[in-house]
């Protein structure tokens, strides 16, 4: 039997487990407290590789990279990872328009978690990010900071010795090596994350949010599989499907049980080598994704805070809308790329209608009850459209 799964591929696996966690969580639910542990494991080994892995890998590809390479690659790379957030923005905005959302209130808010005040806070992290200490840029996954160091180090062993890159190679590949165990063992990951996921929480729980929870996923589902293949079409002028559909399985899966970019960036830079990818441009531009690239995220922000404009009654025109889509955009750039990350910037988004603080940390509490559909969703749009718009770009270029 083990013989026969080890012949299947990998995607396959995962599914088995996922079926397999469907049927435990179901016929056994007490057994979560047990194998809850194999997934945080899988999770745990992916954070503890995904910053060390990245560090070396953007300083390899750097180091080694042909003048005038990277500007040619990331540009268009980080045009669709603009546009993409930005059509993501404006899809939340209608759907949330021709299905209006209503949230219900307590009297206080039991949320203790502190949300930044304002965009210009975001922005001030995001860039007090780029000059953080490395060892404390890696020990805390900051990935801005761990993109800043390995650029400036590749950058400065571009003058080096052959010798020298070829040692930056190495370990660069020794770090690969581990990360195809660890992906490897994915299967057993997921299939613990899957029993602790629907065993712990259930589907009791999300009745009450039912409305809220379909126009979060549809809308995403939306942007998955209509708005990233329009701008994939326009970059690769062919059929996008083969390759979206590629990357929502093999990259998205993960994505939705792990709930972390950060998390998935080793899927999506295994993924990208196997499509073809050009190790140079992925190894910078999927973490590059992972901390910036957050449609899922700006949908997040824009349904549920124009759900709380609507359960106050407050008149919202179509260009404070786009207004806000933009403010969604700009904010989901400052997203953690861990689970729940989107959730603490609804408050800067509510902001901009005189929401006061108690009534938006009510809505990030009401996110957290659904994130067991809304963030895995999320997270999955989030990582798969990463590695799908550096695929594009660079298979189009070849």
């Amino acid at each position: 039997m083990f013989a026969a799964l080890a012949r299947l591929s990998l995607v396959t696996r995962i599914l088995i487990a996922i079926v397999l966690g469907f049927i435990v969580a179901y016929l056994f639910p007490d057994a979560a407290a047990y194998v809850s542990i194999l997934g945080d494991i899988f999770i745990k080994a992916l954070k503890s590789v995904a910053p060390i892995l990245v560090f070396v890998l953007v300083m390899s590809s750097i180091a080694n990279f042909r003048v005038g390479q990277s500007n040619r690659q990331l540009k268009p790379i980080l045009m669709l990872y603009a546009a993409g957030m930005l059509l993501a923005a404006f899809s939340s905005v209608f759907a949330s328009l021709i299905f209006p959302s209503t949230l219900v209130f307590t009297s206080a808010s039991e949320v203790a978690l502190q949300p930044p005040g304002s965009v210009s806070e975001v922005l001030k992290n995001l860039l007090l990010s780029f000059i953080t200490n490395p060892i404390t840029a890696l020990s805390e996954a900051n990935f801005i900071g761990i993109l800043a160091w390995a650029v400036g180090l590749g950058a400065a062993l571009r003058h080096g010795s052959d010798t020298t890159k070829q040692v930056v190679t190495d370990v660069a590949e020794a770090i690969n090596s581990i990360i195809r165990i660890v992906i490897s063992l994915a299967p057993i990951g997921i299939f613990g994350l899957v029993v602790a996921t629907f065993a712990q929480a259930g589907l009791e729980t999300l009745e009450n949010y039912a409305h809220l929870i379909a126009v979060l996923v549809a809308t995403m589902f939306f942007v998955a599989l209509v708005i990233n293949p329009l701008l994939v079409a326009l970059v690769m002028r062919r059929n996008p499907y083969p390759l979206v559909l590629k990357c929502l399985k093999e990259s998205g899966i993960t994505a939705f049980f792990t709930r972390s970019s950060a998390a998935n960036i080793p899927v999506n830079l295994d993924l990208a080598k196997r499509l073809g990818v050009d190790e140079a441009t992925a190894g910078v531009a999927i973490p590059l994704g992972a901390t910036i690239n957050m449609a899922g995220a700006a949908v997040t922000i824009t349904v549920l805070t124009l759900a709380t404009v609507n359960t106050l009654n407050i008149h919202v025109d179509f260009v404070t809308m786009m207004i806000l889509s933009v403010v969604a955009v700009v904010t989901a750039c400052g997203a953690s790329g861990v689970a729940g990350g989107s959730l603490l910037l609804i408050p800067v988004a509510c902001g901009l209608f005189g929401i006061p603080s108690e009534i938006a940390m009510q809505v990030v509490a009401i996110g957290m009850v659904i994130s067991v559909l809304q963030d895995s969703t999320e997270t999955a749009l989030n990582s798969s459209t990463d590695v799908l718009f550096t695929a594009a770009v660079d298979l189009a270029k070849k």
